[in-house]
């Protein structure tokens, strides 16, 4: 099984994405929680414990985990002190820029999927 944390799921990714993912199993999205920029650490501490515990119970051969950068340190150090094999996504981006007259700009980015990175060492 490879569980999606992150907050992108798995129906909309693309077909190469999927077929990474796939590798290790059946994908599985679980929604990663918002982070309150108030947080004190021992309360994230405490909720990466949550989150971990629940993740492993779920028995995954691997982890996509994505989203606020300190709670997901906490996340992936106790993934990988534990065995399991944690990524992230990788994309090549594809930006367009257009400047109006009035000085604002739009820009647009296209993100397309390139591979899985792992975040720890393999042992």
């Amino acid at each position: 099984m490879f569980i999606n944390f992150s907050n992108h799921p798995s129906a909309q990714w693309s077909a190469e994405q999927k077929a990474a993912a796939q590798v290790y199993g059946e994908v599985t999205d679980l929604v990663f929680p918002a982070i309150d920029p108030s947080v004190n650490e021992a309360a994230l501490d405490s909720l990466a414990t949550v989150y971990v515990r629940h993740i492993r119970s779920l028995g995954p051969d691997a982890v996509l985990c994505q989203g606020e950068s300190t709670f997901v340190y906490r996340v992936v150090q106790r993934l990988e002190a534990s065995g399991i094999p944690v990524f992230a996504a990788c994309s090549r981006r594809k930006s367009q820029e257009t400047t109006y007259s009035d000085g604002s700009t739009l820009k647009r980015s296209i993100f397309m999927f390139a591979g899985f990175r792992r975040y720890g060492s393999p042992p």
